[in-house]
């Protein structure tokens, strides 16, 4: 059996914890900060966690991770 291929463009977007959990960078903190409220780019700097619906896709995507 070959080694099932990892989704390329996953790997970059997500990383799965100790847990399991899958983890992501959060949008919208690249440029035109300016405008937004401190308090908004604050809570944007955190990392987010998927729902569980969704965490299940992406770890078909990342077989090894």
């Amino acid at each position: 059996m070959p080694k099932m291929k990892t989704h390329s463009a996953t790997k970059k977007r997500f990383r799965l914890t100790a847990g399991g959990k899958v983890v992501y960078k959060k949008c919208g903190r690249s440029h035109l900060t300016g405008h937004k409220t401190e308090s908004r780019v604050r809570r944007l700097r955190q990392k987010g966690i998927l729902p569980d619906a969704q965490a299940r896709n992406v770890k078909v995507l990342l077989p090894y991770a």
